[in-house]
């Protein structure tokens, strides 16, 4: 059962009220792109697959037209280049270089943020960042170690601080949460010891600035209702008053009442890739969203032609190669500085 919490339309704050015409604004981006492996085979992960002579005969060609597609992605987003990017479903700084310098890309002067994470099959999480929009403090991977299973390896959390139109200190995680392999059932319990982990992170944030600007984003495998996201990480759609308890999840309505998401599975769509805004994001003088911000991105040119509901036109579907974009649609919202 979906769990609906309506808005309390009265006292939404800022969600309805114009911003200065004098403005400028910042474009954040999440976006898992289907397994960007490059080439070659590294013996350390289990990438056979992504080669030429793999199953999926990832070729040269292949893999260049990917990065052109992803390219074409960002720049139809916003032409003068998305100021914020995360990146899901990536195998190493290679791949990010290769993006961000051998296609359009290498105009917008990206900066790249990454660790390898002890994925079984080396795919990881990563940061662009345009240099004259945000400048870094810091970053730090963040382990998961499951007390429950110590075997398991899954992708760390990618945390970065910096600073975001030269105003305010920005925290930003970036997640890829334990997938649903084995049932929901099964894997629940990993997602949700990932959101414990990433809460505690928070609180620790909130405890020292409790109107810190912090953005949390990624592929979490889960949607808004489930009980990683809703109860553990404690993101709804609560919009009145102020509780540092709460997160906004700025999709939680578009997949709860509207009933749409960024990824379909068995024709139904499931919102796997959030936006999670802390409160002082509504609120600020300097720069902020409103509460319908979020935006998932599905122009025509996206989707799957052969299907009446719009579904990603992904790369590979099984071993077949469609040489679409990605398996799921990208997300993103919009930051707008006041400068007045």
């Amino acid at each position: 059962m979906k769990r609906i919490l309506q808005p309390l339309l009265g006292v939404i704050l800022f969600s309805g009220i114009a911003f200065s015409q004098n403005t400028e604004t910042f474009h954040i981006v999440s976006y898992n792109v289907e397994n960007l492996f490059d080439i070659n085979d590294d013996e350390q992960k289990i990438d056979e697959d992504f080669t030429p002579d793999g199953k999926n005969k990832w070729t040269e060609d292949r893999y260049n037209k990917k990065l052109e597609d992803l390219a074409k992605v960002f720049t139809s987003i916003k032409p003068e280049f998305p100021e914020i990017i995360s990146l899901i479903e990536i195998e190493n700084k290679k791949v990010l270089k290769d993006l961000t310098q051998k296609t359009i890309l290498n105009n917008a002067g990206y900066n790249i943020i990454h660790e390898e994470s002890p994925d079984i099959r080396g795919i990881d999480v990563a940061l662009l960042y345009k240099k004259n929009s945000f400048q870094e403090i810091s970053h730090l991977a963040i382990p998961i170690n499951f007390p429950f299973d110590k075997e398991a390896k899954t992708r760390d959390i990618l945390y970065v601080t910096g600073i975001i139109a030269n105003i305010d200190t920005v925290h930003i995680f970036i997640n890829h949460w334990p997938s649903r392999r084995g049932g929901l059932e099964k894997s629940e319990p990993k997602r949700t010891f990932v959101a414990s982990v990433l809460r505690q992170h928070v609180d620790s944030i909130l405890s020292l600035n409790i109107h810190a600007k912090i953005i949390i984003m990624g592929d979490f495998n889960d949607n808004p209702v489930d009980k990683s996201v809703f109860e553990v990480l404690m993101a709804n759609n609560i919009r009145a008053g102020f509780n540092k308890n709460y997160l906004f999840n700025l999709f939680f309505d578009t997949y709860n009442i509207e009933g749409n998401g960024s990824y379909l599975y068995r024709n139904s769509y499931n919102m796997l890739d959030h936006i999670i805004l802390s409160q002082s994001f509504f609120k600020s003088n300097n720069f902020r969203t409103t509460f319908d911000s979020g935006i998932i991105y599905t122009p025509d040119w996206l989707c799957n032609k052969n299907n009446d509901i719009k579904e990603p036109l992904r790369t590979y579907k099984g071993t077949n190669y469609i040489g679409g974009y990605s398996d799921h649609f990208p997300v993103y919202f919009v930051l707008t500085k006041s400068t007045d």
